[in-house]
This record gives structure tokens, sequence and C-alpha cells, in this order.
């Protein structure tokens, strides 16, 4: 059985983690904020998110499309551990019956803190096993808000991401060549940051430095 992956060169596509501070460990779907102990201050919260999306599509199950898009708003925290991870597989198929598997995940945090600790992991992997001729891509894309006071997205950005989010599930349920799915994806994400940013841009300012981080993480088969 063989298995095609990309080289793990460090470019911008096969950069298989983006980590800030140490490593965030968890499982597909979980958001905390639980209490810890801050120096002299009493319980301070602590937010812990981690989403996680994974497609399989094979000789029994030929398409798998799945995406994720999360907003997660904890307020004052004292650190933030956020983990996002898409993940897609393509087996078993041939040039003539080919397979196509699609993992797409949008997370949003948001967080207030003037001296915040941040851990954060943003990663993709996308392999073909012994499937020649089929569409693998999995896309991770986290966008990390932090400002001085907490931040909370009023209707109006709260639409404009709805809308964001109904043509990503469009876009995913495509039959779009891979290739020209990345680029509609990277066009849906800048549209968040710009939504984020304009959010961020009318919110009360502080001493703290405030500001919206994307990170950015595609890795897919046929390689572009």
């Amino acid at each position: 059985m063989s298995s095609h992956r990309k080289p793990r060169a460090a470019t911008p596509f096969t950069r298989r983690a983006v980590r800030v501070g140490l490593f965030a460990a968890g499982v597909a779907g979980v958001a905390t904020a639980v209490p810890a102990q801050a120096a002299g201050n009493g319980p301070a919260k602590v937010a812990v998110a981690s989403d996680h999306v994974f497609s399989r599509a094979n000789q029994l199950d030929h398409t798998e499309s799945k995406d994720s898009f999360t907003i997660r708003q904890y307020g004052a925290v004292s650190a933030a551990n956020v983990r996002n991870q898409a993940n897609a597989v393509s087996s078993g198929c041939s040039a003539d019956d080919a397979c196509r598997s699609v993992a797409l995940s949008f997370q949003i945090v948001t967080f207030a803190g003037e001296q915040t600790r941040l851990n954060a992991v943003n990663l993709s992997d996308a392999a073909n096993k012994s499937c020649t001729g089929c569409q693998t891509l999995a896309g991770a894309y986290q966008f990390v808000v932090s400002t001085p006071t907490p931040l909370t997205l009023d209707s109006a950005h709260r639409r404009q991401l709805a809308d964001i989010h109904r043509r990503l599930d469009a876009l995913t349920r495509s039959k779009v060549p891979a290739t020209d799915l990345r680029t509609q994806a990277d066009g849906l994400a800048a549209e968040v940051n710009a939504v984020l940013k304009d959010a961020v841009d009318k919110a009360p300012k502080g001493d703290a430095r405030q500001d919206v981080t994307m990170r950015r993480h595609l890795d897919g088969w046929p390689p572009r």
C-alpha cells in the first residue's frame, strides 16, 4: 500500500503547526473557561478551545466533505489555550472512480486581558492512501482576537459572519476542484478577518494592544 504526502519543507503550505507558547492539547469541539489562581488577584479564568474536523473518503463512501465554523467569546482571561485542526484522508479509490475528501475548520476566539498568556496551535494534514487521482484537501483557519476589555460581537458583525458561514457550507459541499476550493476558502477567510478587524476597531480602546491574528494552514492532494 502506498501513501502520498507532500514534502514537509518549511513553506506556508507545508508547515505542520503554528505555535505560540506551549502546545495546547485537546479534543474536537471543546470550549471551556475554567478558574485559575491569579497571584494576588484571586481567581481568574483560563480559556480552553479545541476544534477538529476530520473527513475520510474511500470505496464505500467516495465523497465526504465537512466543515466547522466556531465562535468562542471568553471575556477577561489570564491564559488562553486554543487549538484548531483539520484532517482529510482519501484511500483505496482509482483514477476511474476517484474519491474526494474535504475538511475545513474555521475557529474564532476572542478574549480580553492586558497580560494574557496565549498558547495557540493551528494545523492541517491531508493524505492520499493508494488513491490515484483523488482530491484531498484539509484547511485550518484560526482567528485570535485580543482586546483590553471584553469584546462582544454585535448583531451586524454576527450577521456578516453567519453569511460567511453559509457560504463556507456551500463551498464545502460543492464540486469545485480542490485547487479552486483553496482559493475560495482563502477568500472567505479574508472576509472573516476583515469583519473581526472592523469589530476591534469599533471596540473600546485601552492600554493593552488589541489585534486580530489570523493563522492559516492548507494541505492537499494533488499539490498546488
